[in-house]
């Protein structure tokens, strides 16, 4: 059964998604701030988490970064605010999905599903044969048996999105992958603002490897096609 930490201080939204959430066999986790809920995270086994972004004591971008820093379970960001950069922040810091209020529970739900089986496949040992297990060349190292990736010996802390594009790109490598195919590669649906998503993944997978925004050395953007590992 997994484990679902939802945070959000509109008691009413935390009881609804906690009703649906349950309804679906989930065991739920359910806090109004920010400082329970990372209490919640330092002691329990989650599976994912769902993170309104107007908390009272912290907002939602900083518990994302907070929950961050040790682990890799998916994040949904659940919020009343629309405006595109609010998306690309949270996408940046480190979550999974974003969805805004007023939603359908159902559409909440599905999504969760929709992680959870993301992040079970890339998290557990493959069976059977496989074409490639494993890509090493110019100090990248990423192995999907383990769901381990190196950069120079020293381990990246890739969420399991993170991971799945950096792997898509390494399997096409020396190919151009538009944002649009690699979008639905990764996150196996269509999805309007595909661009900006990628994009934003794109950018932390940089900051995680250290490389420059503007020269990159690994994964390069040929502007008005797509992104590219050489």
């Amino acid at each position: 059964m997994a484990s679902i930490l939802i945070v959000d201080d509109e008691a009413s939204i935390a009881d609804l998604v906690e009703v649906y959430l349950k309804n679906e066999g989930f065991q739920v986790l359910k806090f109004y701030n920010a400082a329970d809920a990372l209490e919640c995270v330092a002691n329990r086994p989650l599976d994912l988490a769902i993170l309104d972004v107007m908390l009272p004591d912290m907002d939602g971008f900083t518990l994302c970064q907070r929950i961050r820093q040790k682990h890799l379970f998916p994040i949904i960001m659940l919020t009343a605010r629309v405006e595109d950069m609010d998306k690309i922040t949270g996408l940046t810091l480190g979550a999974d999905d974003y969805i805004t209020k007023p939603f359908n529970p159902l559409e909440l739900v599905a999504r969760v599903k929709t992680q959870l089986r993301r992040y079970t496949r890339y998290n557990r040992a493959e069976q059977g044969p496989r074409k490639a297990q494993e890509y090493d060349f110019r100090g990248l190292t990423i192995c999907k048996a383990n769901h381990k990736c190196t950069l120079f010996g020293e381990e990246l802390a890739l969420t399991p999105l993170e991971f799945s594009i950096l792997w898509y790109l390494c399997e096409h490598r020396g190919q151009v992958v538009s944002s649009e195919e690699l979008f639905e590669a990764v996150w196996g649906e269509k999805f309007m603002d595909a661009n900006n998503t990628v994009m934003s993944h794109i950018a932390r997978l940089r900051e995680k490897m250290h490389e420059p925004s503007r020269k990159p050395k690994f994964i390069k953007t040929v502007w008005g096609v797509g992104y590219t590992i050489e």
